[in-house]
């Protein structure tokens, strides 16, 4: 006795699908042309990038050189390169004992602007300014030098008489400044010279920095800052203090590692906790400043060494055997699939190459997006996730087969075998993400590029099986070929396992 051929209606709809697979395909492919991603960014490992060295010095603070801060340098700086992307930046401290040395690395041409930043100490205060003049020496016969600044010492005012604020050496700050003493600085464009008093608001009381334009000023980028509960009682105290004095001494300065980025004249109490920096930023300046201030000041300053390009650590040879490897592991596959499933191999060999497609142009795109580059880890990653995508093909394909032995239709098996792949296909998926997430956050270097595209292609997998395979499948289902199960189809009696039974009648 046969099972009745049941039909399960479907309210799927491939065409629509395939449309919808088609706009994303074409919207990626126009990304990556408006924003000029024409190259896949390539990892340090095999493309090179630039380095540096960074010499820990003990800070006019009196911080110490030593092991445990270095650690907490390295990690800090380390932060600030992620936050700018999945860039694969190498941030190791090399040597032993108190002389160890902080080396980054970046990939590509274009890593002095990441050295740059990671390399800031970021010790921002909020001081009061005492004096200020043009950021040229002043001749001692004039009146500025002979006044000297009521409440400072005598050293303070010489110091700001003999300060050249023309000199790239005063340009560089302090790296790290006492916040409990008065200083003298330069404004960041070196046009102007202060006398600043002891900080009242320090970089560690800032929970929140972002950067945006500033409205007020037309199209400028600025840094708005948040305080918390401690720095926004500080900053409404000094704000309500100088707000009635004479000029300059109603300024305040926004010093960040010695260098006056702004002194905005204060005419009102500011007691929200919240604060702007202004200074003709660019917006990459800004973002810059902003990544920076967000996971706080280094512990020390830093002799910067040179900087240096540096060759890759793999070369093309290396990058030829992985493509290779991946070429290789794709054909393999699409040969057993033709082998193994026949007629249905379009499928497989279709899906492989929409996925293929995809991951390329998310990659173009991200790339330029959040400089996400490509390392042989990474190309680790994407081969390893092509047995996950084989594994969802494999799984639907014998979910058909299962439900034609039940005595189901094609048409018919092709929707309920999905509905009951569907499940298992999520589960293995998901298992791999959160493998792939775990391994992001807790682990350095080459292991996240591993993660992340091992995590990317999932997602492409799952997206590629839902909105391309399923709707290949059930257009397929409604050819001759497949649905009269020629022994080519990869679907007929013998494929599926399928047993007729005959019945003869006795005379």
């Amino acid at each position: 006795m046969s099972t009745p051929n049941k039909v399960v209606k479907s309210s799927a709809r491939p065409g629509r699908a395939l449309a919808i697979l088609t706009l994303i395909l074409v919207s990626l492919g126009a990304t990556a042309f408006v924003t000029d991603a024409s190259e896949v960014r390539l990892g340090l490992d095999l493309r090179g990038g630039t380095s540096v060295t960074l010499q820990p010095r003990a800070s006019t603070a009196g911080n110490e050189v030593t092991s445990a801060a270095i650690d907490q340098a390295v990690e800090i700086i380390r932060q600030r390169v992620n936050s700018l992307g999945v860039a694969e930046s190498e941030v190791t401290a090399q040597g032993s004992g108190d002389s160890r040395q902080i080396v980054i690395s970046v990939p590509g041409e274009n890593g002095r602007r990441v050295v740059d930043l990671v390399g800031q100490t970021a010790e921002l205060r909020f001081r009061q300014v005492l004096a200020s003049g043009l950021g040229v020496p002043t001749p001692v016969d004039t009146s500025t030098a002979a006044t000297p600044v009521a409440g400072v010492s005598e050293a303070v005012n010489q110091a700001f008489a003999n300060l050249d604020c023309t000199s790239s050496t005063s340009l560089q700050g302090t790296g790290s400044d006492d916040p409990a003493a008065a200083i003298t600085a330069c404004s960041k464009d070196g046009g102007t010279k202060y006398i600043l008093a002891p900080a009242e608001v320090l970089g560690r009381q800032i929970s929140k920095a972002s950067a945006g334009i500033d409205t007020q000023a037309g199209s400028a980028w600025s840094v708005s800052l948040t305080f918390n509960n401690e720095g926004t009682s500080a900053f409404g105290q000094l704000t309500a203090r100088v707000t009635s004095l004479p000029e300059p001494t109603n300024q305040v300065a926004i010093v960040l590692d010695g260098i006056v980025q702004s002194s905005p004249r204060i005419t009102e109490a500011i007691p929200s906790g919240t604060a702007q920096i202004t200074g003709s930023f660019t917006q990459v300046e800004a973002q810059d400043l902003a990544n920076v201030l967000k996971y706080g000041a280094l512990p020390l300053a830093f002799d910067r060494g040179e900087v240096q390009q540096v060759s890759p650590t793999l070369g093309s040879e290396q990058l030829d055997a992985g493509l290779l490897a991946g070429a290789l592991g794709l054909i393999l596959v699409t040969i057993y699939s033709f082998f193994y499933y026949r007629g249905l191999g379009i499928v497989v060999t279709g899906s492989l190459a929409v996925a293929a497609l995809m991951i390329y142009l998310l990659v173009l795109v991200l790339g330029e997006a959040i400089g996400f580059t490509l390392t042989l880890a990474g190309i680790a990653g994407i081969i390893v996730a092509v047995g996950i995508t084989a594994d969802s093909f494999v799984v639907y394909f014998e979910r058909i087969r299962d439900e034609i032995r039940e005595g189901r239709s094609l048409r018919s098996a092709v929707e309920s075998g999905w509905t009951k792949a569907r499940h298992t296909i999520l589960v293995a998926d998901a298992v791999s993400i959160i493998a792939a997430v775990l391994l992001y956050f807790f682990a350095v270097g080459s292991v996240r590029g591993f993660a992340f595209a091992l995590g990317l292609t999932t997602l492409v997998d799952l997206f590629v099986v839902y909105i391309f395979t399923k709707p290949l499948m059930t257009i397929m289902a409604r050819w001759k070929f497949f649905n009269s199960g020629h022994r080519f189809s990869g679907l007929s009696d013998k494929s599926s396992g399928v047993t007729r039974t005959t019945s003869s009648v006795e005379a």
